[in-house]
């Protein structure tokens, strides 16, 4: 992708004055350059996104080598495209039951608190201790939490969402409530004995309610882990669909990227006599492989040519403007990548390295290639 933008920048932008003959023409092909700009950024933040979810998740990752996304389990997504709806809506009708079964437990345990708060001696437990009007000037330093029935209901009462989220949190706080005051009071007074009564009374009662709360607390544990199943196989549709569309998108800008320098080659001016030997010169270079690419690009534009036998002839001066333009970008472009993997290999070693290999390409490089490039040294000369 950069190399392709480079390329038509190179052209566009680089030496206008030189190249293109119209300079409306290049402020069009700037701002057309400009945006494909724009268009690979969003697309290279899209593809951060869908990299950082398969990277970070147990899907197997879905970018292709050439920078293309596919889906991981086409089949796997058709199902969950499908049902996904039918998906959503089971869960949202489990969460409307569970909350209806959860305000019945807490109906039913708010039934226990209620025959708490009427037995005769509940009256110590019904509001906060009084710490200062009862002189309890350790009180704080012996009970860490003080709870009472009166807090115990408005916890229960409450609709800004400070209240209890489940049934064990209330029982807690009713347990707490006596456990504060068998605490704080010996063992002989009587607010000690009234409370360990009390919680005598409560711990029966709900022990009766428990079996009700095991079972829909594993009844939540096994909902919820649906739940969560569901969202991950949410997350994998609309990455799936994300890679997908990033596909189709860098094909789209691959496809403008081709136009966009098909049409400033079109628009290029003659190449010089000295520019042509200096092409002859750097095609020589190029590898093997390389230079069968090279002849690719002249016969792309030239149906008549043929890249095959034990000797190519190919005549510089009976190209078109726009294949040599092609191939002057083509060797730039890859003489770079060659330099650039050549340095990050580590150096040349004073220059031997690049020496020897620069000696073993020229002897690896096949007779008819060799040929060709002679031939064309007699009009180019390196």
């Amino acid at each position: 992708m950069e190399a392709k933008i480079g390329s038509v920048l190179d052209v566009a932008v680089v030496a206008p004055k030189e190249t293109v003959r119209d300079m409306s023409q290049v402020e069009s092909l700037n701002e057309s350059v400009e945006e494909m700009f724009i268009k690979v950024d969003q697309l290279e933040q899209k593809l951060n996104l869908v990299e950082q979810f398969y990277s970070s998740s147990n899907t197997k990752h879905p970018i292709t080598p050439k920078g293309g996304c596919v889906v991981k389990d086409k089949e796997k997504d058709k199902f969950l495209g499908s049902s996904f709806k039918k998906r959503q809506q089971d869960a949202a009708n489990r969460e409307a039951a569970a909350a209806l079964r959860m305000q019945d437990l807490m109906r039913q345990f708010g039934t226990i608190w209620r025959q708490l708060t009427q037995h005769k001696w509940a009256g110590p437990f019904m509001q906060p201790v009084d710490v200062v009007g009862l002189g309890l000037h350790d009180y704080y330093e012996v009970i860490e939490k003080p709870m009472d029935f009166s807090t115990v209901k408005c916890k229960m009462e409450a609709t800004d969402g400070s209240g209890y989220k489940n049934v064990r949190e209330m029982c807690a706080d009713v347990r707490l409530i006596f456990k504060n005051a068998m605490k704080y009071n010996k063992e002989r007074d009587d607010v000690h004995v009234m409370a360990k009564t009390l919680l005598d009374k409560f711990e029966t009662k709900w022990l009766q309610l428990l079996p009700k709360v095991d079972e829909e607390e594993e009844r939540r544990k096994e909902e919820e882990a649906d739940m969560q199943l569901d969202m991950q196989l949410a997350q994998e549709v609309a990455y799936a669909k994300m890679s997908r569309d990033l596909s189709l998108d860098l094909d789209e800008v691959d496809t403008h990227l081709d136009e966009l320098k098909d049409l400033v080659l079109q628009k290029c001016r003659k190449m010089t006599t000295e520019e042509k030997k200096r092409l002859g010169s750097a095609i020589t270079r190029l590898s093997p492989e390389d230079i069968n690419k090279a002849l690719e690009i002249i016969a792309q534009n030239d149906p008549r040519f043929q890249a095959a036998g034990e000797t190519v002839e190919v005549d510089i001066d009976a190209q078109s403007e726009s294949t040599l333009w092609k191939l002057k970008f083509f060797v730039k472009d890859t003489l770079q990548s060659q330099m650039k993997s050549s340095t990050s290999t580590g150096g040349n070693n004073n220059g031997e390295n690049n020496q020897n290999c620069n000696n073993k390409r020229k002897r690896d490089i096949p007779e008819n290639l060799a040929k060709t490039a002679q031939r064309k040294s007699k009009k180019l000369p390196p």
